[in-house]
């Protein structure tokens, strides 16, 4: 089977919408973390794992920027349009953290940090069209152009980013008025999810834009 026909295969073009969200929020918790100066994990520095995010985490802006690029290239990756760039990022990140999980042998997180890797490369394959242009600089070429996600798929993306960052910043329990917060942002996850497919359910040019 061609790269076109998987390409503009449905089903398939709906896994990889909703892989960008996935892998996307998968950076926010930990991200967050780092971002507003805190640690990471709590285990004892007799332990070289432990003492590896101690030291990370005594960089002090470093570690507030590693955060800020993790919670970028996740927002980027939620947006849908610039999903290539946040790809990129996840990669650039990622290759690093799945080294480090596999050299300090953290306890199943490896699995873990592999099934992402996967996931990043099957995302970076889907747009390596992309790519091809800066590739082959200053060369003739013909580059197939795929259409885009439809406008409502992007809007979801910003929806549930704003949802998602707030549900994943670090604290305390929430009670009272933020429980309720929390819960309302639930809603609005669930109510978008469920919009969306209801579009795609009722026009089924609604999955991407300009398709024939």
């Amino acid at each position: 089977m061609t790269f076109e026909k998987l390409r503009t295969n449905r089903f398939n073009q709906w896994v990889m919408i909703h892989l960008r969200y996935l892998v996307g929020f998968a950076f926010f918790p930990s991200g967050l973390t780092k971002l507003i100066g805190n640690r990471f994990t709590v285990l004892s520095t007799d332990t070289p794992i432990g003492y590896f995010f101690e030291a990370m985490y005594q960089t002090g802006f470093y570690w507030n920027f590693l955060g800020l690029s993790q919670v970028i290239a996740g927002i980027l990756l939620m947006t849908q349009r610039l999903a290539l760039l946040g790809t990129l990022m996840f990669l650039a990140i990622l290759s690093n953290i799945w080294i480090i999980t596999i050299s300090l042998s953290f306890t199943g997180t490896w699995v873990i940090t592999s099934l992402m890797m996967i996931a990043v490369i099957i995302l970076l394959i889907w747009d390596h069209h992309k790519l091809i242009p800066i590739l082959r600089y200053n060369q003739p070429m013909t580059i197939k152009a795929y259409p885009d996600p439809e406008r409502s798929w992007i809007n979801a993306g910003l929806t549930y980013t704003v949802c998602l960052l707030y549900l994943s910043f670090p604290g305390s329990v929430p009670d009272g008025l933020e429980l309720w917060i929390s819960r309302g942002a639930v809603m609005v996850i669930v109510f978008t999810f469920l919009f969306t497919h209801y579009k795609v359910y009722k026009n089924r040019n609604a999955l991407l834009k300009n398709q024939a």
